[in-house]
């Protein structure tokens, strides 16, 4: 009789883009609202590998063996530190769990950038590590939760960038638009030596809040890509600097932040698409003040072109995420007509990206 052969595990995670309440989300408890596309990683484990390899699309051949206590790693550069922070916290539950190892490969390929590894800013390496939590966790017969997996991907991203806000992790694990406010990241750093299980209950996560949420119907998510990547990292320690000079009320951004994203979310609910844009209009502004007093180029000439052109057309734009480049979205009736708008983008440099919110899928299993 021929034994079949394991089944490989197929995970697909969108990407993100930030609606509104950038640079505040960084703080514990303040709101954001963002949205999940249908640009995103696919994750293929297979358990028939000779050796645990990591092959990416655009990143370097990573290999590990399964006798080594944690992951060595020969190259981090180019995403793979989330990977192997992924898996490392993988490999943690794992040993907790009693679960028997054995040896899988991972082949990471992300649709994410234009195809000469210029990123969009769709949140890469979030979505890279909620997919490498999601495809070991079918492997390991986990039956994780949309929450669980929030919170191991959380863990795994902090132990890399201790100050990201996990926005963009919870929009690649729930998929949709949400409504997200992060939890107390200083003080699940702090836990860092507990064994995850322990950490996965922590109070630290009470603080923070994932809901839900639907636009507008007669609202659509228009994104333009001004060709130009931004590091959200370097851009936002720039502004903490900046509030730690003083330079900025932080307090007062933080209220008129909080302020646009809590009319955003109720304009929403009630499905009220005038009011929505307005909203948006009011994010805009806070994140202009917010560079002005910063000194930190948050919507450069490019995207501010771009929302001025879609302001003229009766429509509502920003920045989106920690701005610098990237995208720029807009909320849009569509009454506006789509081809005239892009053509406008197209002749200041501005790519049109042709997305659709999204909610994630299960993972495939292929014999």
């Amino acid at each position: 009789m021929t034994q079949s052969s394991p089944e490989r595990i197929v995970v697909r995670i969108p990407g993100k883009l930030f609606i509104a309440g950038e640079y505040a989300v960084v703080t514990p408890g303040q709101p954001a609202v963002l949205a999940a596309v249908d640009l995103g990683v696919t994750v293929t484990l297979d358990p028939a590998a000779p050796a645990r390899v990591v092959a990416s699309t655009g990143y370097k051949t990573l290999t590990w063996t399964p006798a080594s206590p944690g992951i060595d790693v020969s190259d981090e550069e180019h995403g793979l530190d989330y990977v192997v922070a992924a898996l490392t916290v993988m490999e943690d539950l794992r040993r907790e769990r009693s679960i028997p190892d054995g040896v899988f490969a991972l082949d990471i390929d992300s649709g994410l950038d234009d195809g000469a590894g210029r990123k969009f800013g769709l949140g890469s390496s979030a979505a890279v590590t909620v997919g490498v939590v999601r495809a070991v966790g079918g492997h390991l017969g986990l039956a994780l939760t949309p929450d669980e997996e929030y919170r191991l991907a959380m863990l795994a991203t902090l132990s890399v960038s201790p100050d990201a806000s996990g926005g963009d992790v919870a929009a690649s694990t729930h998929g949709g638009w949400i409504f997200y406010r992060s939890p107390d990241r200083k003080a699940l750093a702090a836990a860092g030596a507990l064994e995850v299980e322990r950490r996965l209950r922590l109070p630290a996560w009470e603080v923070g809040e994932i809901v839900p949420i639907e636009p507008p119907t007669d609202l659509d998510l228009v994104v333009g890509w001004t060709g130009a990547p931004a590091s959200t990292r370097s851009l936002v320690s720039a502004v903490q600097a900046a509030v730690e000079r003083g330079d900025v009320d932080h307090p007062a951004f933080l209220s008129d932040s909080r302020s646009a994203v809590l009319a955003l979310r109720d304009a929403f609910a009630a499905d009220d698409a005038t009011a929505a844009q307005a909203a948006l209009r009011q994010a805009r502004r806070v994140l202009r003040d917010l560079a002005a007093a910063s000194g930190v180029e948050i919507e450069t000439a490019d995207l501010r072109e771009m929302c001025d052109i879609i302001e003229g057309m009766g429509a509502a734009a920003k920045a989106s995420g920690a701005g610098g480049g990237d995208c720029g979205v807009a909320l849009v009736h569509p009454t506006v007509e789509r081809d005239a708008l892009e053509r406008a983008w197209r002749d200041l440099g501005v790519v049109p990206l042709a997305l659709s919110v999204t909610v994630t899928e299960g993972d495939e299993r292929v014999g």
